[in-house]
């Protein structure tokens, strides 16, 4: 393990810590049951892993980190308006565009608009169910990339994902009438 800190440029430590500073933040935040809270923390995680991409040279995946910001805020002011959806897509597309470095930038890429496309028109299992897909490919993404931090927080977020899937099923299971968001 030493030999592998020691073996580390300040550019990649630098990257690694900001990919732990995200894990916190996500940890935090997700175990926070206050939602404007929750929000507050995803935001100062996704500028964390927008850092931890540039350290990486990862620029794809740190634009589109940026882009996750405005979206976040966005969602949750014009949750279901197509119009602002489509331009978050069409933004998404263009800044991967410019860009792109690699074949594995696709995994940002996915990760983006499932998350778009996740967080303006769905609720509830749905909504979850492509977040989990979107974490899938921010985790492969941090492989890909060798970031330590970041491929535990997306781990991380996926599991929480599976377990509020599971508990969101056995209640309405248990209360048919209960749907969430509604």
């Amino acid at each position: 393990m030493t030999d592998l800190i020691a073996d580390m440029s300040l550019v990649e430590g630098l990257g690694q810590l900001c990919g732990l500073v995200a894990l916190g933040f996500c940890i935090v935040g997700f175990a926070n049951r206050n939602d404007d809270r929750l929000m507050v923390l995803l935001i100062s995680a996704n500028v964390a892993f927008a850092l931890m991409f540039a350290f990486f040279e990862s620029w794809t995946a740190s634009a589109l980190t940026v882009l996750v910001i405005v979206r976040i805020t966005l969602a949750r002011k014009y949750q279901g308006n197509w119009q602002i959806m489509a331009v978050m897509l069409a933004v998404n597309l263009v800044v991967a565009w410019v860009t792109w470095k690699s074949v594995t930038d696709i995994f940002p890429l996915t990760a983006a608009v499932l998350g778009t496309v996740g967080m303006f028109m769905l609720r509830g299992i749905p909504l979850r169910i492509i977040l989990g897909l979107a974490a899938t490919a921010w985790m492969l993404n941090n492989i890909v990339i060798g970031s330590v931090g970041g491929t535990l927080a997306e781990g991380m977020v996926l599991v929480t994902n599976i377990i509020t899937i599971i508990r969101l099923y056995r209640l309405q299971k248990k209360y048919p009438e209960f749907r969430l968001g509604d």
